[in-house]
């Protein structure tokens, strides 16, 4: 199996994760043979690992609630859609006014409409 994560979201490897990401839903593949999904409830790092705590995983039989990755391993988040949104208009309104510099355009100076 080889996990890449979905449109949805993001790869980040596991080193970059920190107290901001505690309550994200994460997925991530810990060996060969799983992938796993659930909510960050508590990180733990030293400088090769980190430890990830998830909630609401544990109890089944075959279910475990902590994970040790490597700081390389990649993890992957859902994408903030706000942020991601307000980025994307951002950088569109940014191309815009680039074009309109480009073009001539000073702002209202020039007018089209003279008979």
């Amino acid at each position: 199996m080889d996990y890449t994560g979905s449109q949805s979201e993001k790869a980040v490897p596991a080193g970059e994760l920190d107290r901001g990401h505690v309550g994200h839903t994460v997925s991530f593949q810990p060996n060969e043979f799983t992938v796993v999904f659930g909510k960050i409830a508590g990180i733990a790092r030293t400088e090769a690992m980190v430890y990830l705590s998830l909630a609401g995983v544990s109890g089944g039989t075959h279910l475990k609630d902590e994970y040790d990755l490597a700081v390389t391993h990649p993890v992957y988040l859902q994408v903030d859609v706000i942020s991601n949104a307000e980025s994307t208009i951002k950088d569109l309104f940014g191309k815009v006014q680039e074009n309109l510099r480009g073009s001539g355009h000073k702002g209202g100076e020039e007018r089209t409409d003279r008979l």
